[in-house]
């Protein structure tokens, strides 16, 4: 296959729509992240401390600034935000669609934006955050759900990755504004780098009323004709070409054996067949947040600017450049090496980062070679993560989930990332600053991202299957047929669920799919006059 991904010699039609559509869809990334890294660089500004600043004098440089409690409400709240999102995320997108719940989504966020920029204190600045924070969340989890439903499997890796680089993009951004407004005396200094927000929305907006809704949302939804007219547009086939009839049946017929087998109620994700899944993926998510990364992105200014760091701004921008430049290897490797492979190099490489900034930074506090070495090895961690649990928490979480549950499973495991975020960002001023009633760990907070970045290590090789190459489809079939993580390498799908459904919806509920694959190929073999063994050679 070599380095990159290529396209199998027998995919049918141009995959060219749908890589340019999820990557496009991607875009909304570029809010959360411009959101997530603007907020870090306007807590550091001299014009906004002292204009937000309700009469606290920070004992480091003796100016006004706000307190511990302020600065964690500030940044903590619009994590806040995305959990109540991510978890109505799932209801938006079952009652109005992928697509128009995309717009609604991105109407939210806009809202946040003009309170924000409208600020002049904390209430309305808070406010602001929150509803920011709804959209992103809202936005956070049907994103991957809109791309997995419309990729083609040998590239979907990569298209659901492009959301984290996006987001990558968006921190980046962030730093180049904020630098360029740090100075400025006046409002200016935040409302600027809010404002820009208004351009990434409407580019969104846009876009999404071209876009088509998911062919699977509209075989849910019993339209097969639209189904079929928003397939043929993403693969560039007409409606009647034998490989787009053959996939949409396939879409269908194993809807239609899922919805056999059970209800897709919130209850019924965490009872089998789908509680393993939902489980997994909620932990990947939340031990994304436990990393770390955020910590970096939330507080990286003030940290630098504390650890004796001159230019507090510019390693910011310094660290958003590997953020986004590292993002671009773990696309490709997503699909080479697949995601155990990659999940488990990233939790390895951040797990020893992590522990030489710990350990550099507690020896020798405010030296030269402490500055250096926690700029380096930051800068390096920040390549782990973005090449590896960046974009591949969202990829496997993307794809693990049934059709009749993928909107609700994926909800709750958006929820779990946003609910780490926000517990994250609410507790480290406490963990990290100097004062009263504080932890004041300083560089020994890296002790606590390192130890959780181990325990990553032990998940992916426990709890991870492996799911590269697989349709949404086969992904189901994986998850009944191998009962442990670490078998999942080489797994080779067999089940076709249109001849499953064929068997009946009573043959369905009373056997495992083992047992109806085995029904289905016996009575094809019957049918044909072949003998089993030789009907299953030739499938």
């Amino acid at each position: 296959m070599g380095f990159l991904p290529k396209k199998p010699a027998d995919e049918a039609g141009a995959t060219l729509p749908a890589i340019l559509i999820g990557s496009f869809v991607a875009f909304g990334g570029v809010l959360f992240g411009y959101d997530t890294g603007t907020i870090g660089g306007i807590l550091a500004m001299p014009f906004w401390r002292d204009h937000f600043s309700t009469g606290y004098v920070n004992p480091t440089d003796n100016k006004l600034d706000v307190t511990s409690t302020q600065k964690s409400e500030i940044v903590s709240i619009l994590s806040a935000g995305t959990f109540f999102g991510a978890l109505l995320s799932a209801p938006v997108a079952e009652s109005i669609g992928r697509r128009w719940g995309m717009i609604f989504n991105t109407a939210v966020f806009t809202l946040g934006v003009i309170l924000q920029t409208a600020a002049v204190g904390i209430p309305l600045l808070v406010a602001g955050r929150f509803f920011a924070g709804l959209g992103v969340g809202l936005l956070s989890a049907t994103i991957p759900l809109y791309q997995s439903e419309t990729a083609p499997k040998w590239i979907r890796g990569t298209i659901v990755g492009c959301y984290q680089w996006a987001i990558t993009i968006g921190l980046l951004l962030a730093a180049i504004v904020l630098n360029a407004t740090k100075d400025r005396d006046d409002t200016g200094c935040y409302r600027i780098p809010i404002a820009v927000q208004f351009a990434f929305s409407i580019i969104l907006w846009i876009g999404m009323y071209i876009l088509p809704e998911t062919p699977r949302y509209l075989i849910k939804k019993g339209n097969k004709a639209a189904a079929a007219k928003s397939l043929s547009r993403l693969r560039r086939l007409p409606v009647d070409h034998p490989a787009l009839v053959e996939e949409l049946s396939e879409i269908q017929a194993n809807h239609e054996y899922e919805m056999s087998i059970g209800t897709a109620s919130y209850l019924a994700c965490f009872k089998p067949p789908i509680r393993k899944r939902q489980l997994t993926g909620i932990a990947l998510q939340a031990l994304q947040q436990l990393t770390g990364v955020n910590f970096i992105f939330y507080y990286g200014t003030s940290y630098f600017a504390n650890s004796g760091i001159k230019n507090a701004f510019v390693v910011t921008m310094i660290t958003s450049v590997v953020n986004v430049v590292s993002t671009i290897p773990g696309l490709v490797l997503v699909e080479t090496w697949g995601r155990r492979n990659l999940l488990q190099f990233g939790a390895v490489g951040m797990c020893v980062c992590q522990l030489i900034v710990a350990s550099v930074g507690t020896a020798l506090p405010g030296s030269t070679v402490a500055s250096k070495c926690l700029i380096a090895f930051v800068c390096i961690y920040i390549f782990f993560f973005a090449c590896s649990w960046g974009p591949c928490a969202w990829v496997v979480t993307g794809e693990s989930f049934p059709l009749k549950a993928r909107a609700r499973g994926l909800s709750m495991t958006t929820a779990s990332n946003w609910l780490l975020n926000f517990a994250i960002g609410y507790a480290t001023p406490y963990m990290v600053d100097s004062g009263p009633g504080n932890a004041n760990l300083g560089s020994k907070v890296f002790f606590v991202w390192g130890g959780f970045c181990f325990i990553c290590c032990l998940f992916v090789y426990f709890c991870i299957y492996e799911t590269k190459g697989l349709s949404l489809e086969q992904v189901d079939e994986l998850y009944a047929k191998i009962p442990h993580a670490w078998q999942s390498t080489g797994f080779v799908p067999t089940v076709n669920f249109t001849d499953v459904a064929d068997l009946g919806a009573n043959e369905s509920r009373r056997h495992t799919l083992a047992e109806l694959e085995t029904a289905a190929v016996r009575r094809k073999s019957t049918a044909t006059g072949q003998t089993e063994e030789v009907y299953r050679e030739k499938i």
